[in-house]
């Protein structure tokens, strides 16, 4: 089982939530409000003349847990829903599970996604 963490532009979200909903081994995801930058260290804005930095721009972060068979078509449809060619578009984080656990059931592993 593989955890990916997706971080994307908020205006991106819905197209990317609707791409992931279209994957079968995609059962549900995590999603949270975020600040943050990369490479681009925030931006600079004009407000009724003056100039203010703003270093940390909003952005979604979507985790989700998946069976390792189903990891490409879940980066892939990340990759082409979020992509806009800009810099900020975002970055994908694979990381592997050990285990997973239902609570309500005891389920564990694949059957517990």
């Amino acid at each position: 089982m593989k955890k990916v963490e997706a971080i994307i532009r908020p205006e991106k979200f819905e197209e990317v939530k609707e791409a992931l909903k279209s994957i079968k081994g995609c059962s549900g995801m995590s999603v949270t409000r975020v600040e943050g930058h990369g490479r681009q260290k925030g931006l600079v804005e004009q407000f009724r003349g003056r100039e203010f930095k703003v270093e940390f721009l909003p952005k979604v972060k979507i985790e989700l847990v998946c069976s390792d068979e189903d990891l490409k078509d879940v980066v892939d449809s990340i990759l082409k829903s979020a992509y806009t060619g800009e810099i900020g578009d975002g970055k994908i984080f694979i990381s592997e599970i050990l285990d997973v656990v239902r609570i309500r059931t005891g389920e564990r592993g694949k059957e517990a996604l």
